[in-house]
């Protein structure tokens, strides 16, 4: 709606009256279009582009998103052909397949210290707490299917040479839980690359494992391989889950290409000033040639496990209704 006064649209105040979807909250912070939820609702529309112009969509995960509840939201976005290729940190693979192999993530552990849950074997991501019972049975679950990806991929030497993006799909095969992003990602053929496995309690089990099974990880085949599907992407897409080595694998995979990020959509609360990546604005990415100054991009500041819900339904929600 134009002001009446000038040629520029007003901010509309959000009117929740008679609105029960979230098509309709986004449309009302469309309407407002400025502060956290004009962001929000022009992330809705960046992302629901970049699916329908059929770009490869890059989706980078960082944080504690697992343990944050957003496990299912990234499964269903796989699921529903709204992701392409997957950079996580090491971490929510972890947490991924804590719940798979029948671990659980809780709340409302009361407690007075750290110390106090230190004793109790309890282990805290802000308000989620996770018993190390949950990762014996990670344990118990992953040493055996590592040993059976051994045996079936080792070389004439006895050594096992993989990337993590081979180790996720033979991971994600023997799960049989359908809330895992992992087996999700496998089923959709989506890959799934973990450039700093080794930062992760299934790094360290894989170390474990490879004390008496002789494994090594092969980063360069992960390197050449994310490289080669930036490279033959006509059109591509980033959707960043807050920041770190995620954000910058994703982002140099078209570096070494002719084309940069036709997309780029970034969700995070980290700061612009300490000049750290995680909260680095995707314009900074246009003097890099990562993106061009013509791409379409926002910078949502914002708790991702608040934002992302909004912005997956909204979007979903868009590409049924023009099917």
């Amino acid at each position: 709606m134009k002001s009446k006064n000038t040629k520029y649209p007003r901010v509309t105040p959000i009117d929740l009256k008679d609105k029960d979807s979230i098509s309709d909250l986004i449309a009302e912070f469309h309407s407002s279009g400025v502060f956290g939820p004009g962001r929000i609702a022009k992330a809705v529309d960046i992302y629901t582009e970049m699916i329908k112009q059929k770009s490869t969509v890059f989706l980078g995960i960082a944080g504690a998103l697992v343990p944050g509840g957003m496990r299912k939201i990234l499964t269903d976005m796989i699921r529903e052909g709204m992701v392409d290729v997957i950079v996580s940190t090491g971490a929510n693979v972890t947490h991924d397949l804590i719940e798979a192999f029948g671990g659980e993530h809780v709340r409302q552990v009361p407690f007075k210290s750290d110390q106090e849950l230190r004793d109790k074997s309890i282990d805290r991501i802000y308000d989620a707490f996770v018993a190390d019972e949950s990762f014996m049975k990670l344990e118990d679950n992953l040493q055996p299917i590592f040993k059976e990806i051994w045996e079936n991929n080792k070389d004439e030497t006895n050594t096992l040479v993989i990337s993590t993006c081979k180790l996720m799909e033979l991971l994600g095969e023997k799960i049989s839980d359908e809330d895992s992003f992992v087996k999700a990602a496998y089923d959709k053929k989506v890959p799934i690359y973990v450039p700093a496995l080794a930062d992760s309690v299934v790094g360290l089990q894989l170390w474990l494992f490879s004390q008496l099974n002789r494994t090594l990880i092969d980063d360069m085949d992960d390197l050449g391989s994310i490289q080669r599907l930036a490279w033959d992407s006509e059109k591509a897409g980033a959707f960043f889950l807050g920041g770190g080595v995620p954000k910058n694998y994703i982002f140099q995979s078209r570096l070494m290409s002719p084309k940069s990020f036709d997309y780029a959509i970034q969700i995070t609360m980290d700061r612009v000033e300490t000049g750290g990546l995680s909260g680095a604005s995707l314009e900074e990415a246009i003097s890099w040639g990562k993106v061009k100054s013509e791409s379409r991009m926002i910078n949502v500041v914002s708790d991702i496990t608040i934002a992302l819900p909004l912005i997956f339904q909204a979007t979903l929600n868009n590409l049924k209704k023009s099917d």
